[in-house]
């Protein structure tokens, strides 16, 4: 009986533990990825517009005054450099509770924040797009459909969600298609032509391509044009060529090479795979800050918002979502999706505004629950470990270029009063990043341990 007892107690503890989100550091290794993390009390999002998921009795609101008197000696760190931007305001009323600094800053990876509301606003949240094949004739064509999450082969059972069509697939169903219709020859062209502009940014470092660090953006690529780890010069050719091999393999004569061209009217679909929605491609793509994903999406804001789908089409659509939503857009100059750009202006008042705005909006409201837990998730796995006041207490969006750091989202305080917030630097100690990253989870922690009413 004993033994039995001890079991059902621990059981019971667990269950608690597991509850309170006390023993997500335990469950993975790494990140576990939102749908396997339990949010801690506080952070638990809800499925109504501006629910900040707290459940004890109202703890009032937060107090302006102490709040400043809490990060202020965090904001005044000598890591951050002489340029420091914070701003807060409470979620339910958008109150402005603190501002420091004037001004828009280089945002890095939090202009994924402006990218991914403009999204989840903009395209209805479950949309999905194809990748598909057309024939004409003895002639098909791969016609890329913007699938950021396209890959060669069918997911894994580790892999992200996210990644819901591959080549793979396509090919056999091509294969079955042609084999029905009597055709075991065909020619094969490819269509990346729904996206237009330069594939890499002019406001982008020349390094980004050539040494690796990004793909030139395509409305046609299979995992991410990256292949035995190096990024494509063409990856709509790469795609293509992939896609040869793979109808060959079923059976079908590939003549001649893959060749560009676009799709004529009224070629017939013969086979098509369907991504994931947008509002999970959003969800990956702000916990893993995925650029060249953030890319694709804001081509795809450009289209649904009559713009072209292009760097400044895109750039141009996010502005006009941000502004109908109300969010003061002073001082905002976006020449990306993603954040890449150096050039990039964001002010925090832009980012708590937009993140608030999310918190009102039945479209958009999970982009707060996208956002990574200090500790547990995403970019936040490996930061927040000597904050234990803040483990668990903050959901925020990283933003990391050299001297260049930013933090961006909700932070819940000692009390379990929910306070919305941004701090940004750019002319932070270039030889001390970590330190940097540390000192705005700093930011982050003394609003989590703050008794601010």
């Amino acid at each position: 009986m004993i033994p039995l007892l001890v079991v059902a107690l621990v059981a019971a503890g667990g269950t608690v533990l597991w509850q309170r989100g006390d023993l997500n550091r335990y469950i993975c290794d790494g990140d576990c990825g939102p749908s396997n993390v339990i949010a801690p009390t506080g952070l638990a999002i809800g499925t109504t517009p501006a629910d900040t998921g707290v459940d004890a009795a109202d703890p009032g609101p937060v107090d302006p005054a102490r709040l400043e008197a809490a990060v202020a000696p965090e904001l005044d760190a000598s890591v951050l450099g002489p340029r420091v931007g914070f701003a807060a305001v409470a979620p339910d009323d958008g109150r402005v509770l603190a501002e420091t600094g004037t001004g828009s800053y280089a945002p890095a990876s939090t202009t994924k924040v402006l990218t991914g509301f403009a999204a989840l606003t903009t395209i209805d949240p479950g949309t999905r797009f194809a990748t598909t094949v057309v024939r004409s004739g003895d002639r098909i064509v791969l016609v890329g459909g913007g699938d950021p999450y396209l890959a060669t082969e069918p997911a894994g059972k580790g892999d992200d969600r996210v990644v819901r069509a591959d080549l793979t697939t396509l090919a056999r169903r091509t294969a079955a298609a042609l084999d029905r219709a009597g055709v075991s020859k065909v020619s094969l062209g490819y269509d990346s032509s729904l996206f237009t502009g330069p594939d890499a940014s002019p406001a982008w470092e020349p390094s980004y391509v050539t040494e690796n660090i990004a793909t030139r953006v395509s409305a046609l690529w299979a995992d991410q044009g990256i292949g035995n780890g190096i990024r494509a010069d063409d990856p709509a050719r790469a795609a293509a060529d992939r896609f040869a091999d793979l109808l060959t393999g079923r059976g079908i004569s590939v003549s001649g090479q893959p060749s560009e061209t676009t799709a004529p009217d009224g070629a017939r679909t013969v086979a098509a795979v369907r991504s994931a929605t947008i509002g999970q491609i959003v969800e990956t793509l702000i916990r893993v800050s995925d650029n060249q994903a953030a890319e694709v999406v804001l081509r795809h804001v450009a289209i649904a918002a009559g713009e072209p789908a292009s760097f400044d089409g895109g750039a141009a659509a996010v502005q006009d979502a941000l502004e109908d939503a109300d969010v003061d857009t002073a001082g905002l100059t976006l020449n990306d999706g993603s954040g890449l750009s150096r050039r990039n202006r964001v002010s925090p008042e832009t980012l708590v505004e937009a993140l608030r705005a999310a918190s009102t909006s039945s479209r958009a409201s999970g982009l707060l629950a996208d956002l990574p837990v200090s500790g547990f998730t995403g970019t936040l796995v490996g930061r927040f470990s000597q904050l234990s006041t803040a483990l668990g207490s903050v959901r925020a969006k990283t933003g990391t270029l050299s001297g260049i750091h930013s933090l961006a989202g909700y932070a819940v305080d000692a009390d379990g009063r929910p306070v919305v917030f941004a701090v940004m630097v750019d002319r932070a100690d270039k030889d001390q990043p970590f330190q940097a990253q540390a000192a705005l989870d700093r930011v982050a922690a003394a609003i989590a341990s703050c008794r601010c009413g």
